[in-house]
């Protein structure tokens, strides 16, 4: 642990976009930031003057004074942001058309090979031309713009278009199903629709024009505009290119409060029907550029990619990359076809420079035993996000070994509720094996024991002491506030808790973060918690398993482990392996982490963001219901864990 991965020399170190920040943050305070420490202190105990001089450094624009950045309010929530300003989403994000209008702002490609490209000002025109269209058909700001799309250019022009305007961007990507579609768009009733009418996955075509009509019905005040991918119309729809054609004078963009409404994103839903998450415009903005600019060195005429759908928050984060004046690459369907080489390529035939995926997928390019550096020209490519789940150690050296020596590897850690990170990258620090580089600039973020009494070196709860830009504006619905206060404030009084279970290593200038898994999935056998993650290691490094879930069973006045294995094709789950995983984790755990029951299923429950779904197999297991099965991308998976002779 005490031998980095990877370190910035120190040329390389002092180029960043974060070192010049440090200095010229020196130069308006007149203080000298020794370290990331002293600069991480700085931000949480005057964050009024940093987020404004982020806002300065990142080159935003609005209308207004920027002073005060906050006007605190008696709760955290309350807290309101640059009350004096202003501005417009999608102004800030196509700025770069006015200076580079012909450098490529999107480069898409689905897995079919079909590939697009527009630049900055063909974006722009775009975005316009769809404001227009919203415009045309009476939108006002506020009014709910819904997209059941792909992740192609569609969905980037449609989003920025919405903010052009004010009005609200929610979007769910085409593996949802009508259900779970309905279950999110029939709360916020958008007053446009777009659908699409399928999407190739895994060498095939997947027509959805029967769940494209059902969710047309079940919206029935919207003005439906589709994307036709294949050869069918639906009926009482708009063609995308006809409508876009059909604009008139382009508005000027909307300048609305900071805090004006932006985006809606949605819980996962598995415990019930999902909250609908609102953020606001200026928080998402100052968000997203410090986390580009600052954690993730990104600038003008680098290229971003990060593979996922329109329905995870990191659509909305890449798509923030624009800001920076970052070409954004995207990509629509498996990432494995036809095999797990498919990203390397597309990252080194479009000279990919920060590259971001999710911890599950790295694991599958190592068991699939491809060296990508050895296939791929991948020398352009500095900086590999990833995030979902926690990066396993054994990942960390999958990385360095297999991909690049010279990569920044930035495990990120944050979520949908706050469209950001709490816990990521840092392109002046080392990168230590299984942590995140640091705690995010501005975020006051802390381990809680039980007490809640902040803790290093000890496993508690990942919360945030004071308020920052991205929380949620509110939920919809939410009146009065109790949803949103019952979801992050009721477990410590005025401090966000998070629902992570963590742990921070002390370094010397500043301190990194292991995320031990969600703190409702905990384990508690004996009355000592369990983070899943530190059994995920020990069980997936195992090259006879694919991956595996594991949850507690109440058992004897008691917690017992449950492990749920997926074996590689061909392998069986006989005693013999089932020794060989217990010693792995009693060596590279502990004896308490050991299972006291070990199954093999064919497939693990997934949400449709790809997330496993450990609560769900919980509740099965005890025979309690599952009580909103469209959040899940394969309910049917639920049933081998139901009824399981071995659990009685």
């Amino acid at each position: 642990m005490n031998t980095p991965l990877w370190q910035p020399d120190a040329r390389r170190a002092a180029e960043t976009r974060l070192a010049q920040f440090m200095r010229e943050a020196e130069a308006a305070t007149g203080q000298t930031f020794a370290d990331y420490t002293a600069l991480h202190q700085w931000s949480v105990r005057d964050s009024d003057l940093f987020w404004q001089q982020v806002y300065h450094f990142c080159g935003l624009t609005a209308e207004g004074d920027t002073a005060p950045a906050m006007q605190p309010g008696v709760h955290l929530r309350e807290t309101r942001w640059f009350p004096n300003l202003h501005l417009n989403y999608a102004q800030n994000l196509l700025r770069h058309a006015d200076t580079h209008p012909h450098d490529i702002a999107l480069i898409c490609e689905t897995e079919n090979g079909r590939q697009r490209r527009l630049s900055f000002d063909e974006l722009r025109h775009a975005a316009g031309q769809f404001a227009a269209r919203l415009t045309q058909a009476g939108v006002m700001p506020g009014d709910r713009i819904a997209g059941w799309l792909p992740n192609g250019p569609e969905a980037v022009i449609a989003a920025l278009g919405s903010a052009w305007i004010g009005a609200v961007w929610s979007s769910c990507s085409p593996d949802f199903g009508v259900s779970g579609v309905l279950d999110r768009f029939g709360q916020i009733e958008p007053t446009v629709l777009l659908l699409t009418d399928g999407y190739h996955y895994n060498g095939k075509w997947i027509d959805l024009t029967e769940r494209a009509t059902q969710i047309r019905a079940g919206l029935p005040s919207a003005t439906v505009v589709q994307i036709a991918t294949g050869e069918q119309h639906l009926p009482d729809t708009q063609d995308w290119q006809a409508w876009l054609d059909g604009a008139l004078d382009v508005p000027d963009y909307a300048l609305l409060p900071f805090e004006h409404p932006l985006y809606i994103l949605y819980s996962s839903g598995t415990t019930g029907q999902p909250k609908c998450i609102v953020h606001g415009a200026g928080g998402t903005l100052l968000q997203h550029a410090k986390e580009h600019a600052l954690h993730g060195d990104l600038r003008q005429g680098d290229r971003l990619f990060y593979f996922t759908t329109c329905g995870w928050m990191m659509w909305n984060w890449l798509v923030g990359g624009l800001q920076a004046g970052a070409t954004l690459v995207l990509y629509d369907g498996n990432p494995a076809w036809p095999d797990t080489g498919r990203l390397f390529d597309l990252a080194a035939r479009e000279r990919v420079t920060h590259f971001g995926t999710s911890a599950k997928f790295i694991q599958a390019v190592e068991k699939s035993g491809l060296v990508p550096r050895e296939k791929c020209d991948l020398s352009a490519l500095r900086v590999l996000f990833s995030t979902g789940s926690p990066l396993l150690h054994e990942s960390f050296d999958f990385v360095y070994q297999a991909i690049s020596e010279q990569v920044q590897l930035s495990s990120i850690s944050g979520g949908t509720d706050i469209i950001s990170c709490f816990a990521l990258g840092n392109p002046l620090l080392p990168v230590y094996r299984g942590e995140l580089q640091c705690l995010g600039l501005g975020m006051d973020v802390a381990v809680f024991n039980d007490a809640g009494e902040p803790v290093t070196g000890e496993k508690g709860e990942l919360v945030c002491r004071a308020p920052f830009p991205s929380m949620p504006v509110g939920f919809w619905r939410d009146a009065d506030g109790s949803r949103y206060h019952k979801a992050y404030f009721s477990r410590f009084e005025n401090v966000w808790a998070h629902g992570d279970y963590a742990e921070l290593r002390p370094h010397d200038g500043w301190q990194g973060m292991v995320i031990h898994g969600r703190s409702d999935a905990v384990l508690n056998p004996g009355g000592v918690r369990i983070g899943t993650a530190e059994i995920y290691r020990q069980v997936e490094s195992l090259a006879e398993i694919r991956e595996s879930i594991v949850v507690g069973q109440e058992w004897d006045g008691d917690v017992r482990v449950v492990l749920f294995v997926v074996p590689q094709p061909g392998v069986t789950l006989d005693d013999t392996l089932r020794a060989r995983l217990r010693k792995a984790i009693r060596e590279g755990a502990s004896p308490r982490h050991v299972p006291a029951v070990i199954l093999a299923v064919p497939e693990i429950p997934r949400t449709v963001s790809g997330k496993i779904v450990e609560l769900a197999v919980r509740e099965i297991i005890h025979g309690r219901p599952v009580t909103n099965l469209n959040a899940l991308a394969n309910p049917a998976a639920l049933a081998h864990f139901r009824d399981r002779e071995e659990l009685r």
